[in-house]
């Protein structure tokens, strides 16, 4: 599959971004291609690294966007597949560690000659060789120009683009110490000071420094790999290869190469490889992954079937009808993929806080240089520019920018493995707003097919139903189809009518074993004159229940009634009692009649209904609720319901499978039960928490850094540990999202 086919579309491009240090670095990347023409929207995500461009192609071209990215310091490339960003990824990694080991064993010796000038250390050994200023220079200088050339690059770009970001702040501090401690040793040269032992250096500082930062962000590129593992395990799902028939001959291929219309082999115990049509064979699937359902279900000739569900126990040939990007799996993952590389508006605060943050310290630095210089301790030039350096490595906004693409990531890939889909960041952060669900009933409430729920008679039921269910099979009406499903589950063996009469809109005629058989409405009763008086006290109670009632006659006679209706899903009752418990308000609605609807929303608990309401009419009562100062959710199949679902602060589409990619909706329901909605509630509510918590660590530890540095109780390579460990602390506590408990 090429790489361009994965990424491109019309006017859509998804790039991957290398050169990225910190929130500042997206935050410019994101504003140069905003303001290149063409340009509808960019999103620069700093956590994932990509930047998702939504442009016209006749006015810009993806090569002038990457042109754009590279005058800005920073490269672009069309994004890669899965495989290949993690196998990149590991190489960086790998380097990654060189590198840092590489600067630990240099600003080892360095980390030590600093002890040893402390009192309280003074039983340590220090080598002579240790406190010599040449040893020290020699040592300090491949950490300061190989290990951390990164940072002056980066500087560099920002600089020449008119910008600060992380990078400025870790080279103006280094620098700092590292010149004015070849200052320092050459006027102890020129004073022709002892061989051995010179005065108090600060390549040590800067040394320490670039090796704490480097560790830092191997910390942090190892803990955001793992925000991934949601798209990982889901890719890892789909089977691998696929066993084909192709000129009459068997071959097993890799799953990328299996065409639309290619005849798919599967046997027991194996996963089907991509979405298909059962050609021929009979077996039980299990499609838990995307549904939940752990009972398997059964597949004949003609059935529909998911890629990477199992197959229990028979052989089945399927028709493929929809391969690689096409498939159900492929959009979940597509789905959860747009979500993790969006913004939510909440990270709005944050890119802009970064964006000037820089510029900011620079200042507070300078001006704390020259207190100490001027003011606190006269003349000390050595100890007010540790200060400065102090201020200018704690203040470094790297953990501000990991805040909330790190818990969206990580938020949106929990939530995916618990069968919620959020379109976006923007979803996942409105959802917890809401005070109001209303529910379709039809499909969501209930199960959406009719089901026969009742038989009364004085005569036998078996014999009642052999007749009435044999009378409905020449029937292609939905409430016929439920009484035959029902008899026929009561194990009725059931016949072929000798004769057969629709009567619209009164019931049926047949003619069964030579009998003549009546099933119909109290009209086709008094139509036929029928006395059916005694049992209409009970066909108004089952009315009342919310089921449809029919009365059934044998030659003349009342021979009893069946009723049939559409009976709520099992998780209902419980998902209901668990939004109130939350402080929801739960409202249904639906186009039947008040009598059914009461009926149904009082089986689950529901207080509120609006009956009786079109299709069209249903966003009407939606604006009607939101002009009351209500976020209302709107919880539909996606189909009918879609105004509704687009006029809702949060559209929720009830699917499984196929209908994954519902475009009305912000958010998929994918077990297509009532229980999915507190989830993704729920989940939404901790995202946020995780979110704010992240943005106060990461907003505390430079509020109250800068100020301590500033009094002198800060010394830079505990303020590099310090700034190491926001960062690292923001990320791990995003990851506490992927094993959150509902």
């Amino acid at each position: 599959m090429k790489q361009e086919a994965s990424t491109v579309s019309a006017d859509q491009v998804t790039f991957d971004i290398s050169g990225m240090t910190c929130a500042a670095c997206a935050n410019r990347i994101e504003k140069g291609l905003n303001k290149m023409p063409g340009v509808s929207q960019a999103s620069v995500n700093f956590a994932m690294e990509t930047a998702s461009v939504s442009f016209s192609s006749s006015e810009i071209s993806v090569e002038d966007m990457q042109s754009k990215v590279k005058q800005l310091g920073y490269a672009a490339a069309l994004k890669a597949e899965e495989k290949e960003t993690r196998e990149q990824r590991s190489r960086e990694t790998r380097k990654h560690k060189l590198t840092l080991l590489l600067s630990a064993l240099l600003s080892l010796p360095l980390l030590w000659s600093m002890v040893g000038h402390f009192s309280f250390t003074s039983w340590m050994y220090v080598p002579d060789l240790f406190m010599n200023p040449w040893f020290q220079l020699v040592l300090a200088t491949p950490v300061q120009f190989y290990v951390g050339a990164p940072f002056y690059k980066g500087a560099y770009k920002a600089l020449r683009n008119r910008s600060a970001n992380m990078d400025v702040l870790i080279s103006l501090g280094t620098s700092a110490a590292y010149f004015y401690s070849i200052y320092l040793t050459l006027q102890w040269w020129a004073g022709g000071a002892s061989a051995h032992h010179g005065p108090s250096l600060y390549f040590e500082t800067s040394a320490v420094l670039i090796t704490l930062v480097v560790l830092g962000k191997l910390f942090e590129t190892l803990a955001k790999g793992r925000t991934s593992e949601a798209i990982k395990s889901l890719m890892g799902l789909q089977a691998k290869t696929a066993l084909i028939i192709r000129d009459g001959v068997e071959r097993a291929v890799a799953i990328e190469e299996v065409l639309t219309g290619d005849i798919v082999i599967v046997k027991p115990g194996e996963k089907i490889p991509v979405d298909g049509q059962v050609l021929e064979g009979s077996s039980a699937v299990d499609e838990s992954m995307l549904t939940g359902e752990s009972i398997p279900v059964t597949k004949n000739r003609g059935d529909h079937v998911i890629g990477a569900t199992m197959n229990k126990n028979g052989l089945l040939r399927i028709t493929a009808t929809k391969v690689g990007k096409d498939t159900a799996l492929a959009q979940i993952i597509k789905v959860v993929e747009d979500a993790q590389g969006s913004k939510a508006p909440i990270q709005r605060v944050a890119d802009v806080i970064s964006g000037i943050f820089v510029p900011i310290v620079v200042a507070i630095a300078v001006v704390a240089f020259l207190v100490w210089y001027f003011i606190v301790t006269p003349g000390d030039f050595g100890g007010s520019l540790e200060k400065a350096i102090a201020i200018l490595v704690i203040a470094c906004p790297c953990a501000l920018g990991l805040a909330t693409p790190t818990s969206i990531m990580a938020g949106s890939g929990r939530a995916a493995e618990l069968g919620v889909l959020f379109k976006g960041g923007e979803h996942l952060e409105g959802t917890h707003r809401i005070h109001t669900v209303v529910l379709d009933k039809t499909g969501t409430v209930t199960k959406g097919k009719p089901e026969l729920t009742d038989v009364v008679t004085a005569w036998d039921e078996e014999v009642l139903l052999r007749l009435v269910g044999s009378a409905e099979k020449g029937s292609e009406h939905p409430l016929a189809e439920a009484i035959v499903a029902g008899a026929e589950a009561r194990g009725i063996k059931l016949v072929d009518a000798q004769s057969f009469e629709a009567i619209p809109g009164f019931g049926i005629l047949a003619k069964i074993d030579q009998q003549e058989v009546l099933v119909g409405t109290r009209r086709l009763m008094e139509r036929y004159r029928i006395d059916v008086k005694d049992a209409l006290g009970t066909m108004t109670a089952l009315e009342m229940e919310g089921k449809t009632a029919m009365l059934a006659a044998v030659d003349g006679e009342y021979a009893g009634m069946v009723a049939v209706a559409d009976t709520i899903k099992d998780s209902s009752p419980a998902a209901v009692a668990r939004l109130k418990s939350m402080g929801i308000e739960v409202v249904m609605i639906t186009g039947d009649n008040e009598r059914t609807a009461k009926a149904i929303a009082a089986m689950v608990g529901i207080d509120h209904v609006l009956a009786e309401v079109l299709p069209e009419g249903k966003a009407e009562e939606v604006k009607k609720l939101q002009a009351q100062g209500k976020k209302v959710a709107m919880v539909g199949d996606g189909i009918n319901d879609a105004p509704a679902l687009a006029t809702a602060d949060v559209g929720m589409a009830v699917g499984t499978g196929t209908d994954v990619a519902m475009e009305a909706a912000d958010v998929t329901l994918m077990r297509g039960d009532l229980y999915s909605i507190p989830d993704a509630i729920m989940m939404s509510r901790k995202t946020m928490a995780n979110i704010k918590q992240n943005l106060f660590w990461a907003l505390g530890y430079n509020t109250l850094g800068i100020p301590i540095a500033a009094i002198g109780l800060l010394a830079p390579w505990v303020a590099g540990a310090a700034m190491a460990l926001s960062s690292v602390s923001v990320v791990l506590n995003a990851l506490r999202l992927q094993r959150m408990k509902i």
